[in-house]
């Protein structure tokens, strides 16, 4: 990519050339870095009197150099690494001829290696008095403007580098992210589930209704599918024998994107045999609490200025219910057209009428969605939209599923799973069907199909979007700010 110069690249690209004619190597290979600033400012901060110095308390530390403020003779700089920012003080008459040289050609930006003792200046400020200074990396590219951050959402997500480097808020937001994943494994893991690893580009794609990526591989001369979700895969490993699995994958779905979708994100999904929907709603509450738990201390969270309370057991609101309590219809009495009718005052755009258990779900989330801001179990959804379900044992129109929603946003999905072979056969016969008029219908898998003809024991499957989760968890309003490089428009 060709970049244009500016002058303050050119300047930095002076100072470079003139470390170099002084012999300064600006790109060393490596520096003993034994010291975090964090734990320096931590340990000492608050037992140094102002004006007092420890020279015994010697560190080496790495970062980037963030500020810099000339006195004369003396000069006060920030250098920044992954735990903090700390002062640093350094008199340029006590530095080596070669450490001054650095010195005097460094640039905001630039990565340093320091040696110093710990003090506090008069003012009280804790500082590092550096004894020995190294550029570390000489960058070429200036600091955004003023520090501030990166102000421009579009540099901020293109350019995440920038804004890592820039916003200590949104290193904490993924160092969150990071710690979630983490608590989710020790969740799992103590409960006695194994984490299992499925393919990425599958012969046929399933689990989801969901429009996939395609691709080519050359020497097998056949089409691939990105995942849209493990779980086909994962049941057949439930049929293999291992009775708790679980695999956080990164997923594809060629679809639109929005505040909560991005074409590729993070979902845990995980099977547990021997247990139904009932038992899973339980342990998902259980999961969701201990990460809110981990991560705020308690069980209410502030996400966007209001409070979101995930003291276990949470709402449980029916399909059924959610449509007679915010769209005013009752779903058992009203007729097709009347449902339908009611779908079109609410907002949708289909001109016909279309299956009935799809128009109910598309009723309940045009009006009720809205109003879950506090935690919800959503449940007991129509038949027609959940082809890899267990019917609900007290209702054959229904399956036994339920959505988790939090802040008006649904956070997983779980089944008690369908194990009926024939049952299954008909169910995905119907999706096959269907897919001339429906893109997002699921292909007859035959492979799957035989894994549950040598059966499958009686399983509940849950599955925890990572993403919206940290949402809620740091206060994010939009996926973006919680994905390192969200997909973007490339620009010319």
């Amino acid at each position: 990519m060709s970049i244009q110069e500016n002058p303050l690249r050119a300047e930095k690209r002076r100072k470079l050339q003139a470390l170099r004619e002084k012999g300064i190597n600006p790109y060393p290979y490596s520096f003993d870095n034994k010291s975090k600033i964090a734990e320096v400012v931590n340990k000492y901060a608050d037992g140094l009197a102002a004006g007092e110095k420890k020279p015994e308390a010697v560190f080496r530390f790495a970062g980037r150099l963030m500020t810099l403020r000339a006195m004369g003779k003396a000069s006060f700089f920030n250098v920044q690494d992954q735990t903090g920012t700390v002062q640093m003080y350094v008199k340029t008459e006590e530095l080596s001829e070669q450490d001054k040289a650095s010195f005097e050609l460094v640039d905001l930006g630039d990565i340093v290696g320091v040696e110093g003792f710990v003090f506090k200046s008069q003012k009280g400020e804790f500082s590092i008095y550096v004894k020995t200074f190294q550029i570390l990396t000489k960058s070429i590219e200036p600091l955004p403007e003023k520090f501030h951050g990166v102000q421009d959402v579009e540099i901020k997500y293109r350019h995440r580098h920038l804004d890592l480097m820039t916003d200590p808020e949104s290193r904490k937001v993924f160092e969150t992210r990071s710690k979630i994943i983490k608590e989710i494994r020790r969740f799992l893991d103590d409960r006695g589930f194994m984490e299992v690893e499925t393919p990425t580009l599958q012969p046929l794609y399933g689990g989801a209704a969901a429009h996939p990526f395609t691709t080519h591989h050359r020497a097998l001369d056949m089409k691939l599918y990105m995942r849209i979700s493990p779980e086909l895969y994962l049941k057949r490993l439930i049929v293999g024998g291992f009775e708790k699995v679980y695999e956080i994958s990164k997923n594809f779905r060629n679809e639109g994107i929005d505040r909560t979708h991005n074409p590729e994100f993070a979902l845990l999904e995980f099977y547990e045999a021997y247990t139904d929907y009932n038992y899973q709603m339980k342990q998902f509450e259980e999961l969701v609490a201990h990460l809110v738990k981990s991560v705020h201390g308690s069980m209410k969270v502030t996400y966007q200025g209001k409070e979101i309370d995930f003291t276990p057991p949470w709402r449980r609101l029916t399909v059924y219910d959610g449509v007679r309590e915010y769209a005013g219809i009752d779903p058992e009495k009203a007729t097709d057209d009347e449902i339908f009718q009611a779908i079109k005052k609410h907002g949708s755009k289909e001109h016909n009428p279309y299956k009935r258990g799809e128009m109910i779900m598309e009723l309940f989330e045009l009006t009720a969605e809205q109003h879950l801001w506090q935690p919800t179990m959503v449940m007991d959804h129509p038949v027609e939209i959940s082809p890899l379900t267990k019917i609900h044992r007290k209702d054959g129109r229904l399956v036994e599923r339920f959505e988790p929603f939090a802040a008006c946003m649904e956070i997983g999905n779980s089944y008690s799973e369908l194990n009926d072979p024939e049952d299954q056969l008909a169910r995905l016969k119907e999706q096959e069907a269907a897919r001339g008029e429906d893109e997002e219908a699921h292909p007859m898998d035959e492979d799957f199909l035989l894994a549950i003809d040598a059966g499958m024991p009686p399983t509940g499957g849950v599955g925890l979007g990572v993403e919206r989760i940290v949402m809620l968890l740091t206060d994010r309003p939009s996926i973006r700010d919680i994905i390192f490089f969200p997909t973007m428009r490339i620009t010319k």
